[in-house]
C-alpha cells in the first residue's frame, strides 16, 4: 500500500469514528444503551479510542474489525427501541459478517439478537448516591459517575460529605476534581456554586455537605432519599462505625471502599457479587489488591486447583505514608514514601478467602510500598494441584480475559515493553503480564499489574450497581 493509501485509509477510519460518536452518545443518554466492542467501552470515547477498540478485536478473532463493518450496526441500533442494556457491537458484527456478505439483513439480525431489550420496560427508578469523603477514590468515583450522566442514568451522584468547611474549601475541592496529577484533567466542565455550596460537573449538581460524623447529616434536607452512602474515608470499618451512616435521614445503605472487619461481606465484583442480597445494608468492596488478585486466583483455581501460595504486592505509595521522614504509628511507614521502598503488611491475601472461601488458609501475603504514585503489581506464587507450563497457563489466562465471565475483571498483555505508567487509567481489576509468567510442573508464578486507584474504582461502581439492583442486561449473551 502506498503512503497516500495509508493516509486515505486512516482518514476514512477517523471520519467514520467521528460519525459514530453522536450516535453512541444519544443511545446512552436517551435510551440507557451502552455500546462496547468486545468489552471495550465506547461511552465518551474519543475518535482515536474508538479506532483502537476496533483494532483490538484481532486479539479475539485473529483480525481487526473495520469501522465500516461495525458502523451499520450502530446505525441499526439507533433505530431500534432498545433500552437499558449493554450491547457488544463487536461480537454482533463479527458473527454477522461470518455468515453474510452484505448489509441487507443487519436490522432484522439485530432485532433478533437484541429482542430481550427491545421495548424493555424502563421502570427502575434512579437511585441517589452520596460520597462520604473526597480523596483519591472519592474523586475517581465522582468522575466515573459523572461520565454516565444522562436522562437514563440510574446511578446519580447527589452529594459529597467533607470535614472542615474553611474559607476557600469549596473552590479547592472543585480544583482537585478538575485536575489530577496522575489521571489528568477532568473530561468536561466543573463549576462552583458558592451561594448554595455545590459543585456542578457536566450538568451534575453535587451538594457539598460539611460534617464531622456520619450520623449528623440530614440528607432529606437536600432532597436526597433512600441513598447509598459510599464511605471512602477508611476511618470506620466495622458494623458499629459504618452503621452511624444509617442514623442519618435519607441514607439507606452503606458501601465501604476498604476491607471490612467482622461479619460484613467483602465483595469482589465479578467473583462474589451474587452474595449481595436486598437485605444487605452494609457491604465492603474489599481492597484494590484483593480485587486485583481474586479474579486471577479464581481462574487458576477453577482449572488447576491451588494447594497454597504467597502474594507479594509491589504497591505504589499512598496518602497514609509520609512525604518526608516523620512520626507514624505504623512500622516503617513514617519514612519518606518518595525516597524509599517500604516493607509493610497487607491483609489482601487473607481477605481473598472472604470473596473466595475455597482458598481460605491457603495464601500468605506481604507488601512493599515503592516510590511511584499509582499502579501496583501483585506477584502470585502458587503450588498447584495439576501440572502446567508457561505457554499453556498463558493461553488459558488469555482466553479467560477474552471470553469468560471474568473478562471485565482480567486483562492480558503479551507486550515485552509494558511498564507501570502504561497502565494508568486501566479499568480492569488486574492485568496479567504474560511475558513474566513462570510455570513448570505444579509450580507457577504470575505477575499481575493493577491501577490501584482507577481500576479499583471501576470495581466499586460495579458493587454499587449490584447493591441497588441496577445491573443491566448484556447482549449478546
Amino acid at each position: 500500500m502506498s503512503a497516500d493509501k495509508h493516509l486515505q485509509s486512516w482518514q476514512e477510519r477517523f471520519e467514520m469514528a467521528e460519525a459514530m460518536q453522536p450516535l453512541l452518545g444519544k443511545l446512552y443518554r436517551n435510551q440507557g444503551v451502552e455500546v462496547v466492542v468486545y468489552g471495550k467501552p465506547l461511552l465518551n470515547a474519543s475518535t482515536i479510542e474508538i479506532i483502537k477498540a476496533h483494532r483490538l478485536v484481532r486479539r479475539h478473532v485473529g483480525e481487526k474489525l473495520r469501522l465500516r463493518e461495525s458502523f451499520p450496526f450502530v446505525q441499526a441500533l439507533s433505530r431500534l427501541a432498545v433500552k437499558q442494556c449493554k450491547v457488544d457491537i463487536g461480537k454482533l458484527a463479527v458473527k454477522y459478517w461470518a455468515e453474510h456478505t452484505d448489509t441487507n439483513e443487519i436490522e432484522s439480525y439485530m432485532a433478533r439478537e437484541l429482542a430481550a431489550a427491545i421495548d424493555h420496560a424502563d421502570d427502575i427508578a434512579p437511585r441517589d448516591v452520596v460520597l462520604y469523603g473526597f480523596g483519591r477514590i472519592g474523586r475517581l468515583l465522582a468522575r466515573l459517575l459523572i461520565e454516565r450522566t444522562g436522562r437514563s442514568n440510574k446511578l446519580r451522584l447527589r452529594a459529597i460529605v467533607l470535614r472542615g468547611g474553611k474559607k476557600g474549601d469549596l473552590e479547592k475541592r472543585a480544583s482537585l476534581l478538575r485536575r489530577d496529577s496522575v489521571h489528568g484533567p477532568f473530561n468536561g466542565s466543573v463549576e462552583v456554586d458558592e451561594e448554595n455550596n455545590a459543585i456542578i460537573a457536566n450538568g451534575t449538581y453535587i451538594q457539598v455537605i460539611y460534617a464531622n460524623s456520619p450520623d449528623e447529616v440530614d440528607y432529606t434536607k437536600y432532597g436526597i432519599n433512600d441513598a447509598l452512602v459510599v464511605d471512602n474515608t477508611g476511618i470506620w470499618k466495622d458494623e458499629a462505625g459504618l452503621g452511624l451512616h444509617l442514623k442519618s435521614p435519607g441514607a439507606s445503605k452503606v458501601l465501604l471502599t476498604a476491607p471490612a472487619k467482622g461479619a460484613i461481606k467483602n465483595i469482589v465484583y465479578g467473583v462474589n457479587e451474587g452474595d449481595i442480597t436486598p437485605e444487605d445494608i452494609i457491604v465492603s468492596a474489599a481492597s484494590c489488591t484483593t480485587n486485583a488478585i481474586t479474579p486471577v486466583l479464581k481462574a487458576v483455581n477453577d482449572k488447576y486447583g491451588i494447594e497454597n501460595g504467597h502474594v507479594e504486592t509491589i504497591h505504589s505509595y499512598t496518602n497514609d505514608q509520609n512525604l518526608i521522614d516523620n512520626y507514624h504509628s505504623a512500622d516503617r511507614r513514617g519514612r519518606s514514601a518518595p525516597l524509599n521502598m517500604v516493607i509493610t503488611e497487607t491483609g489482601a491475601a487473607k481477605a481473598v478467602a472472604k470473596a473466595l472461601p475455597v482458598l481460605a488458609g491457603k495464601l500468605t501475603g506481604n507488601a512493599i510500598r515503592v516510590p511511584t504514585p499509582n499502579v501496583s503489581m501483585a506477584i502470585i506464587s502458587m503450588n498447584l494441584n495439576a501440572e502446567t507450563n508457561k505457554d499453556e497457563l498463558n493461553e488459558y489466562l488469555k482466553d479467560t480475559a477474552l471470553q469468560s465471565p471474568l473478562q471485565n475483571q482480567i486483562d492480558y498483555t503479551d507486550s515485552t515493553e509494558i511498564v507501570s505508567s502504561d497502565l494508568v487509567g486501566s479499568r480492569y481489576a488486574g492485568v496479567v503480564d504474560s511475558q513474566a509468567t513462570i510455570a513448570e510442573g505444579k509450580r507457577a508464578i504470575l505477575y499481575v499489574w493493577y491501577d490501584n486507584e482507577f481500576g479499583y474504582s471501576c470495581q466499586v461502581v460495579g458493587v454499587m450497581q449490584t447493591m441497588l439492583g441496577l445491573t443491566t442486561l448484556s447482549l449478546p449473551a
